[in-house]
């Protein structure tokens, strides 16, 4: 598994219902969950997001989505958020990144 950027196994950060967690462009990983390939492919799409926003803009954009979007989904907020729904629909193809467009996630608004 090719691995660029580098990886925590912690049990402190991550609620039950996430696996991992990109903060800062450093993936956080569950102790008991396997790091596969779907999972590093999605962290890696928000590595690709926050080199293109810059960290600060990436996390005010990402929370303020999240925001908006909790009064429209609820519970559901999380999986509507543009950034989200461009790695979940692409984190399962392991070349999305190699053809990936600058500022892909806009299209998932």
């Amino acid at each position: 598994m090719k691995q660029s950027m580098k990886i925590i196994y912690t049990h402190l950060i991550l609620p039950k219902k996430f696996e991992a967690i990109n903060l800062l462009g450093i993936i956080f990983v569950r102790k008991d969950v396997v790091l596969t390939q779907t999972i590093l492919n999605h962290e890696q799409i928000h590595t690709a997001q926050i080199k293109e926003l810059g960290y600060l803009f990436f996390y005010l954009f990402y929370l303020s989505e999240w925001f908006i979007k909790l009064f429209k989904y609820g519970s559901k907020s999380y999986y509507n958020i543009s950034f989200e729904r461009e790695a979940y629909a692409n984190d399962k193809n392991p070349d999305y990144l190699k053809n990936r467009k600058k500022r892909a996630f806009t299209s998932y608004f």
